[in-house]
């Protein structure tokens, strides 16, 4: 079972909680509140779910040049302990698990669902085709958001498109950190990305889109109403960030790959923020 673990990553939950924080926070917002038991277990299965299911469709999309990169040259597809057909079965199973949780949602969270699905899909044959990739995976690992609103409330509001823009920017910003640490790889074998876009500017652009997502989650929390500790999760976040412009300064790759996973902190800060937000509101109301 070693390459299957693999292939689906459950060696390595970083992108796991890089979408599992943000969803989680948006059932939050949501709700205005606890949100359901129900929708925390599906939204939290669905998650892990949908990221081992993107792996495995990255990978077999992957499987030609991948050897071809440090990083990644012995993935399982690469080193053949596992076949493209395998890869794509465990794919169908784990959309199947998944799809199986939308059973329990509303019909427009199950449509949200499944255009989800697709975008995901999508997005690991954009690396051919645009310099941009990275703009579909902030869609697809945002995609929660929408479907967090849609189960919550029925309805997406213009909040969860604030949060949904801000996600997918923040993502752009710290998926660019990770394609950072393979930018000499994928150059030579011809894999865009916006790191090779952004070239000796790519810490300029990461800044920048750091700065705008701490702006659009400022934004978010004013249109929500909050006005207490969702800042200061939101401000942790920014000094995140600076953190991270201080491991890039030099561009290695290891400390590159170190400020991508530093994320996962910054989504928790947004997720504890809320919470304590929401708890304060209640305690206040009172």
């Amino acid at each position: 079972m070693h390459p299957y673990l693999r292939i689906m990553r459950l060696d390595n939950p970083v992108g796991s909680l890089l979408l599992l924080w943000p969803t989680l926070a948006a059932l939050c917002m949501a709700a205005d509140g606890p949100p359901p038991l129900k929708l925390v277990v599906i939204f939290t299965l669905g998650t892990f779910l949908m990221r081992a299911a993107g792996c495995v469709i990255n990978d077999y999309a992957d499987r030609h040049v991948d050897g071809g990169v440090e990083r990644t040259r012995n993935r399982p597809l690469v080193t053949g302990a596992m076949q493209p057909r395998e890869a794509l079965i465990l794919f169908g199973v784990l959309a199947a698990a998944a799809g199986s949780l939308t059973l329990f949602l509303s019909h427009a969270t199950k449509l949200w669902a499944v255009a989800g699905l697709a975008v995901a899909a999508l997005y690991p044959f954009m690396k051919r085709w645009t310099y941009l990739p990275q703009t579909v995976l902030g869609a697809a690992f945002s995609w929660g958001i929408l479907m967090a609103w849609s189960a919550t409330v029925g309805q997406v509001s213009q909040a969860a498109w604030l949060y949904f823009a801000a996600s997918v920017v923040w993502i752009v910003g710290y998926d660019t950190l990770y394609a950072m640490v393979d930018r000499e790889d994928d150059i030579k074998i011809g894999i865009k990305s916006t790191a090779v876009l952004f070239g000796a500017l790519d810490r300029v652009m990461v800044g920048a889109l750091q700065i705008i997502t701490v702006f659009a989650l400022l934004l978010l929390g004013l249109r929500l109403g909050y006005e207490h500790v969702y800042f200061a999760g939101v401000l942790a976040g920014g000094g995140l960030f600076i953190y991270q412009q201080y491991l890039i300064r030099k561009r290695e790759p290891a400390r590159c790959l170190e400020a991508f996973r530093n994320n996962t902190w910054v989504g928790f800060a947004l997720l504890v923020g809320t919470i304590g937000e929401l708890v304060l509101r209640g305690y206040l109301a009172q």
